[in-house]
């Protein structure tokens, strides 16, 4: 195991601390940020994260196994990463050239908790040194751009099309939900992304955010959901289905959270996806330690209210933190039920590879445990092919009404499509959970 200093700073006289450490990060390559944006709601180890340099070759799927538990290691998983009986051999073209997975151990950590902001690295002398640099840093400042119209890659006509050509394999019992997505691209656009993902963190402030930049390819994510995360023995994933608008209005606001929790077609989602998260940890979780600690808990968002359920597992510590992600993996929430035939029909009926979307960007620990998030409202850029990219999705059920999901599409890639225009609605308070 790699051995670190570890040198803490009391940060409570110094204002901006956060957002300078970003700015003085943004340089570098490879380079990891994750922000909680002080959500209360959900358990976040950190109000930040930073890594950046890496002290060796990236880590590919054959090496991945062997480096954890050896370090701190920083990187993503493709949703067309899969090494279990979930796995479908894509078939739809790839316009984002990222490899299925990619991780890099660090030269460099920081870890921002209240007014303590703790350095992990090599050398403590280079911790102080970068220290002072990070307190001279000014914050980012995000210059306007020219305006980026996202192109669907497929019509509102096609979409409905074909989600309603998968709701009729639910009618015949192939599937009982499916998560159906789209893409809105970009060809031949400069982009600064560090700015883009600082524009949309300020407007959607999830507590999954992450900035991930390796080599040429860019991740803006505003995640609200939770993948997967280890803590010793207990794993606990957090499943999203199921979304309202917000409302300036706090009497509308309220009314629009109670009409989403009391949703019957929503609630149904949500169960159905929650089942299959169950089942998936239990493959890897002790017997009768598979809870549910919470179910359809609506909660707040910047721009949109998410109906959340919580589930807990225990399991042995010797398990590898890689078996326990294998066995998830890619989750229930962004695939369908039956997992395995409902992949199959999102590779038939979706036009294009999903790359970083629906995959999930994350840490492991020295010591095994991992924090990972889910890949969704977010931008992915290729720099070097100038390929800007987002994807939408809904999930498809029998009592779907397709026309709905698009609209839901639509709300959902708002926020982004903001971003991208210039056109930036005001983000809402955090307000209590229902």
């Amino acid at each position: 195991m790699v051995t670190r200093t570890k040198t803490v700073f009391n940060v409570k006289e110094f204002p901006n601390v956060k957002a300078r450490l970003y700015a003085w990060a943004t340089n570098d390559t490879p380079m990891a940020w994750y922000d909680s944006n002080e959500y209360p709601h959900q358990k976040c180890s950190y109000d930040a994260v930073l890594a950046v340099q890496s002290q060796s070759d990236i880590i590919a799927t054959e090496k991945l196994a062997q480096a954890i538990g050896t370090d701190w290691l920083f990187g993503f998983f493709s949703y067309e990463f899969a090494q279990t009986w979930e796995q479908v051999t894509p078939t739809n073209p790839r316009h984002i050239s990222a490899p299925k997975l990619q991780f890099f151990c660090p030269k460099k950590i920081w870890l921002l908790k209240g007014d303590t902001l703790t350095a992990l690295y090599l050398n403590e002398a280079d911790a102080q040194k970068d220290f002072d640099q990070i307190l001279a840093t000014q914050p980012l400042v995000s210059t306007e751009s020219t305006p980026i119209d996202l192109v669907p890659g497929i019509s509102k006509q096609e979409y409905i099309k074909r989600a309603t050509a998968l709701q009729q394999h639910i009618f015949r019992g192939d599937i009982y939900e499916i998560n159906y997505c789209m893409e809105w691209f970009a060809k031949a656009v400069s982009v600064h992304p560090a700015q883009l993902f600082s524009r949309l963190n300020n407007i959607a402030k999830t507590p999954f955010a992450a900035y991930f930049h390796l080599n040429n390819i860019h991740l803006m994510c505003a995640s609200p959901e939770r993948f997967l995360m280890r803590e010793g023995t207990t794993v606990m994933s957090q499943p999203i289905k199921g979304t309202a608008a917000r409302h300036e209005d706090v009497v509308l606001d309220a009314a629009a959270a109670q009409h989403l929790k009391n949703d019957a077609k929503e609630r149904a989602e949500n169960i159905m996806i929650t089942d299959l998260v169950r089942n998936d940890l239990s493959r890897v979780a002790k017997k009768g330690s598979v809870a549910v600690v919470e179910q359809c808990a609506v909660y707040p968002f910047a721009q949109v209210h998410q109906m959340i359920s919580t589930i807990v597992a225990q399991c042995d510590a010797n398990i590898p933190s890689l078996a326990v992600i294998d066995a998830c993996f890619p989750m229930g929430s962004m695939t369908g039920a039956p997992k395995q035939r409902a992949m199959e029909l999102i590779d038939s009926y979706e036009v294009s590879q999903r790359g970083l979307y629906s995959g999930a960007v994350g840490y492991f620990t020295p010591h095994g445990d991992f924090d990972f998030n889910v890949v969704i409202r977010s931008l992915i850029y290729d720099a070097q092919n100038q390929y800007l990219s987002t994807h939408v999705g809904s999930a498809i059920t029998a009592a779907s009404d397709v026309e709905k999901e698009y609209e839901e599409c639509q709300l959902k890639a708002a926020a982004i499509k903001g971003v991208l225009t210039n056109k930036r609605k005001k983000p809402l308070g955090h307000g209590t959970k229902v």
